[in-house]
């Protein structure tokens, strides 16, 4: 986008943002049509009553032959044609809002729903510095201004152009010399206009940004309340809305406040004009040069073409905020994420009984934190079929491998590798379907037990569910519920304990049955029975499967085939647990740490 050197907007670009709203227009041609063939035809019937009325004045009631019969039979003929006129009006008025707000309705879902899909699609590089509650701030209040401009504004704009255009035309036509100069006047009047609507569309998109401010707030508090109330921090985070608050409040005075002088400015300036123009016609009224019918016909278009002009002021307006919002959207939309498909991906081997994962000379650092290696020139190979474990102090990298064999990130130097296929090559279904993950902390979805299951293989039956749902222990908790398997969870699983989430999130990766399986500390939150229930089904789960387990509790690893000893990016030691605390190094530190303990 063009911009100043002071880094706004370039002026005769204001509204230049709004141009990216029509490929979601564009398949709706036909809606658009009809809608500005009854918002022509709407006008044109406006436009008509300023004329009937001077009939109804000339031919009915200043008539100068006929009795007072004639004139009555005269006056209501013309009434009758002012009624068909008004009824035209009426229909063809209700049918534009129809169009106009189906459409304003259908591209702005068509809007957030590419939007958010877009999103979706983003690697959490992006989320770093993006936060969520900004990002559902411009899905919904950037949204609905843009809803308002497309459903409303742009139509009552479009209207009123061709009734203040057509209204101009008719003046000029009673009156050329006058209404031309008037015509002139109103030119003045445009260029301010102009001027002032440049601050108003930076202080439009300015306001949008402070509400996403304060949503981002909101979003990144509610969902950590508990720690909010833990922490007894509720005065303080309430402040810091407050705060956030009051800033978009004030943004939005001087928004509206512009906006205001805006709309003043255009209805002085226009209607000052057209009161002159009037003058005019009064004046030539009492010299004889027109008849009263024709000045009727003139005060009635002034009437007309002075609404126009204040609703367009106000519809400039509208304009230049919908502008900023579709502004922020666009940036959404056309964000490109860092790790991107590959143009022809690699298909992968069949992987039967396990998939074989390199890792060869791999370096990374997070690039909101690009001075600092994560991991440093790591080496390793986990063949198929086996179980190893990756144990170390914390930020030792452990969780990083996981993310990269995801491909959430790309290596900053050496490749991964599953089953001879570097990561980067594979497609990312291909990929990410081939891998079945326990996180540390469960995420659970609002909805059903079931549902969250299924969540692992949507196709999968009911039948299917439930067994993975009775390996991980799940059924014992969940036929206890009030609906049993149908029992909502509540947003996040609230509903349930800890223990109760991580089971959810074990069945989810059985019933996915992936021939990788990469287990991020599964067990961490689960007591010392449903520990010993849990490690039993995980157990059954990773045969004929590739496993990968992260643990801080040296107790869960010990049956592993291999541990890898991780420490400051790297692998430092590898071996069995008895082969690690025979040789007396981190390894057999941190077990005489915990099983002394």
């Amino acid at each position: 986008m063009t911009s100043t050197p002071s880094g706004q907007p370039a002026p005769a670009r204001r509204i230049a943002p709004l141009r990216a709203l029509l490929p979601f227009v564009a398949p709706y041609r036909m809606q658009v049509a009809l809608a500005l063939l009854f918002l022509l035809l709407a006008a044109s019937a406006t436009l008509a009553l300023p004329y009937a009325v001077r009939l109804l004045v000339d031919q009915g009631l200043a008539a100068p032959a006929g009795g007072l019969g004639d004139k009555l039979v005269a006056v209501r003929q013309y009434f009758g044609v002012l009624f068909v006129v008004a009824v035209t009006l009426g229909i063809f008025t209700a049918a534009r809002f129809f169009m106009v707000s189906w459409l304003g309705d259908r591209v702005t879902t068509d809007l957030r729903q590419a939007v958010y899909a877009h999103v979706l699609g983003q690697s959490p590089q992006f989320f770093e510095t993006l936060k969520t509650g900004e990002v559902l701030s411009r899905l919904t209040t950037d949204t609905t201004v843009i809803q308002n401009a497309v459903g409303s504004s742009i139509s009552m704009g479009l209207r009123n152009t061709v009734l203040f255009v057509g209204g101009i035309a008719m003046l000029i036509a009673t009156s050329p010399r006058l209404m031309l100069t008037v015509v002139g006047i109103i030119a003045l009047v445009v260029l301010p206009a102009m001027l002032i609507g440049r601050r108003v569309r930076r202080l439009s998109r300015a306001s949008q940004d402070r509400i996403a401010d304060s949503s981002a707030i909101a979003g990144e508090v509610l969902n950590a309340v508990h720690v909010v109330q833990s922490f007894t921090q509720e005065a303080s985070e309430a402040r810091r809305f407050h705060e956030s608050n009051e800033r978009a409040f004030g943004t939005a005075v001087r928004r509206t406040a512009t906006r205001a002088t805006l709309t003043a400015f255009v209805i002085i300036g226009v209607f000052g004009s057209l009161l002159y123009g009037l003058y005019g016609g009064v004046q030539a009224v009492l010299a004889g040069r027109i008849t009263a019918g024709e000045l009727s016909q003139t005060a009635l278009y002034i009437s007309v073409v002075a609404g126009a002009a204040a609703v367009l002021g106000e519809v400039w307006g509208d304009l230049l905020r919908a502008s900023g919002a579709t502004e922020r959207l666009m940036e959404l939309l056309h964000s490109e994420s860092p790790i991107r498909a590959p143009a022809a991906p690699v298909p992968l081997p069949a992987a039967p009984h396990g998939t074989r994962v390199e890792f060869d000379r791999v370096t990374f650092a997070y690039p909101s934190r690009p001075q600092h290696r994560v991991l440093d020139g790591l080496s390793l190979t986990v063949d198929p079929g086996r179980t190893v474990a990756l144990v170390g102090p914390s930020g030792a990298g452990k969780s990083t491998i996981f993310q990269l064999l995801q491909r959430f990130y790309d290596t900053s130097d050496g490749a991964i590798r599953i089953d001879g296929v570097d990561v980067r090559s594979a497609a990312f279904g291909d990929l990410r379907r081939r891998i079945a993950v326990v996180p540390q902390e469960a995420t659970v979805f609002s909805g059903s037990v079931l549902d969250n299951i299924r969540y692992g293989r949507p196709d999968a039956s009911d039948d299917a569910a439930r067994s993975a749902a009775r390996a991980a222990h799940v059924e014992e908790f969940a036929l206890r519920l009030p609906d049993g398997y149908a029992t909502e969870v509540g947003e996040r699983g609230l509903r349930l304990s800890g223990g109760q989430r991580q089971r959810l999130a074990i069945a989810r990766a059985i019933l996915k049955d992936a021939p990788l399986l990469l287990l991020d500390e599964a067990t961490s939150a689960l007591d010392a029975e449903s520990e010993r229930a849990v490690q039993a089904a995980l157990d059954a789960a990773m045969r004929g499967r590739t496993t990968i387990v992260i643990a801080h509790r040296l107790a869960t690893v010990q049956r592993a085939d291999r541990i890898f000893v991780m420490d400051h990016g790297d692998i430092v030691e590898a071996g069995t647990h008895a082969e690690l605390v025979a040789r007396g190094g981190l390894y057999a530190r941190l077990a005489a740490m915990q099983f002394a303990g």
